[in-house]
């Protein structure tokens, strides 16, 4: 009875040493030994007891690598401070460890040397206008070296880019200076707008009076009386300002002058340099 029992549990603690456990998400590496041998799935696996050793188990889900602030040198000699975000997964479990010793390291420093040759290469301008371009470079440049580790590089994103002090202080003052200047051209854009408007108003108004007096010869009277009436109130404009200074028009004169700009725009009117008829009085 003794040796059932302990044949029993000698197959119970066989059955224990080699079945294996891999989580959702995660792969193992088994070597035989000492050589590679197989990966294990999710799920429940066996082994050989003694003879095969499970050297790595890693997740093959999306990782997330921070690269710490790097101080960096642009295109033209400006010292800023970025970091950034690089996201990556292991797609070749064999490859991430037998072709790198520290994978978590050697993309660190790769990523890090590789974000400073990249901003190395654009302005100060253009490294802030061009962020998207910079991170598809960061990208496709780690992804031809990470390749040979098993890995794939997802994104990059470069989250900060910090200038110094003075170089701050300079952009705000740029931008300050651009928006007064658009500000300005649009002001003087709507000014010359007005302009037009307004000379486009007086020209239709004239064309009214020049038809209206060719037409109807009792609109001259009208035209005195709403003459007149602007005068009257000018004059109490004029009376009203501290500094106005009052010019005082012959009144036995006006009468004259007021005939030679009816007969004026009268004859432009018929355009053969006379006055028409009804322009006479």
């Amino acid at each position: 009875m003794e040796p059932i029992i302990a044949i029993v549990l000698v197959l119970i603690g066989y059955a224990l040493g080699s079945a294996k456990l891999v989580n959702q998400g995660n792969e193992a590496l088994v070597e035989r030994l000492g050589r590679y041998h197989r990966k294990l799935r999710p799920g429940l696996n066996f082994i050989v007891p003694l003879v095969d050793q499970i050297v790595m188990e890693d997740t093959t889900r999306e990782q997330v690598l921070d690269i710490k602030p790097q101080n960096v040198i642009t295109k033209d000699n400006i010292y800023l401070e970025v970091d950034a975000v690089v996201y990556w997964r292991i797609v070749d479990i064999e490859r991430s460890f037998y072709q790198i010793d520290d994978l978590q390291q050697g993309l660190n420093n790769l990523a890090t040397t590789t974000l400073r040759e990249v901003i190395a290469q654009n302005t100060l301008e253009e490294t802030n206008a061009s962020r998207a371009e910079m991170n598809k470079a960061l990208l496709d440049e780690l992804n031809q070296t990470t390749t040979t580790w098993g890995i794939n590089v997802l994104r990059v994103d470069i989250q900060r880019i910090t200038p110094p002090e003075s170089v701050r202080k300079s952009m705000e003052e740029q931008r300050a200076a651009e928006i007064k200047s658009r500000a300005a051209i649009l002001e003087a854009e709507g000014e010359r707008q007005a302009a037009i408007k307004k000379a486009e108003g007086t020209k239709t108004s004239m064309q009214i009076i020049a038809e209206a007096l060719r037409t109807s010869p009792e609109s001259k009277e009208i035209l005195r009386y709403l003459v007149a009436q602007d005068y009257i109130n000018a004059s109490y404009r004029l009376g009203e300002s501290e500094n106005a200074k009052v010019v005082f028009v012959d009144p036995g004169k006006s009468g004259d002058l007021m005939k030679e700009v009816i007969a004026e725009a009268a004859t432009k009117e018929n355009g053969n340099g006379k006055p028409s008829e009804h322009g006479s009085t």
